[in-house]
């Protein structure tokens, strides 16, 4: 990666291509993705096949890892974070936060829409979801929180999720960065559940899901020559179910 100077008119990173000065990024070469290595019916179960190979894979640490992105209307300022994927089923994508605070929540309450991105980098591999969201009950949404360490729990309780912390005085006059001020609510809830291992999920926290309109698979080539396929929704079928589009797209 390039460094560069402080200066003014000067960068600060050009061109990085990981540790390496040259500049040049390295090729992607371990793989190719044609449209008979796809379940042309599901991309749901498409997904799923190449989570399972991301998770028995010893070089990818975290599968599970994605970027969750929602814009805010009418601005159509976006927002993005880390997640972490809980649960997949065949209405969608599941994760967990809470919705009362947070700026995930003021962005679904103005508009609905989310996408998911996840990116294994060891298998050269990208998966792109896009699609409305829906909240979880709260009795499913209890089935996951009862498996979280109980400080998770707690924390869930304790934390507005975005809020600004207000730094506390001490009594030699100095103050802390706020942490003080959470430390407190995460008492508080200590103290309120204290002896109490089953705990009730926050009304304000719990799932949500992402119901995809359209996913895309990406695997990386050499010289940039990526394979992309993207399934789109078309229609619901009598059954029940969804019948997708498959398109190749390029790169």
């Amino acid at each position: 990666m390039a460094l560069h100077s402080a200066s003014a008119s000067a960068k600060y990173i050009f061109a990085p291509a990981g540790t390496e000065a040259h500049g040049q990024a390295e090729q992607f070469t371990k793989a190719a993705l044609t449209r008979a290595d796809l379940d042309t019916t599901s991309p749901i179960r498409q997904f799923h096949s190449w989570f399972a190979a991301a998770q028995q894979s010893s070089r990818v640490a975290h599968p599970e890892t994605c970027c969750l992105a929602t814009a805010e209307l009418p601005s159509g300022r976006v927002s993005s974070r880390m997640v972490y994927l809980k649960e997949l089923d065949a209405e969608g994508f599941v994760i967990y936060s809470n919705f009362s605070t947070s700026r995930k929540s003021r962005d679904l309450a103005t508009n609905p829409w989310a996408s998911l991105t996840f990116w294994w980098e060891e298998l050269e591999r990208q998966v792109r979801v896009e699609g409305p969201t829906t909240r979880l009950s709260g009795e499913e949404s209890q089935k996951y929180y009862d498996t979280r360490a109980r400080g998770s729990r707690i924390g869930a309780w304790a934390s507005r999720q975005s809020q600004v912390l207000t730094p506390a005085l001490s009594e030699g006059g100095d103050a802390d960065d706020g942490r003080k001020e959470l430390e407190g609510w995460v008492k508080e809830v200590e103290e309120k559940f204290e002896g109490q291992e089953q705990i009730p999920v926050p009304d304000f926290w719990g799932g949500l899901r992402i119901v995809p309109e359209s996913i895309e698979f990406w695997q990386g080539r050499q010289s940039r020559l990526h394979d992309r396929f993207l399934y789109t929704k078309k229609a619901s079928s009598p059954d029940g179910g969804v019948e997708w589009a498959l398109e190749r797209l390029s790169p």
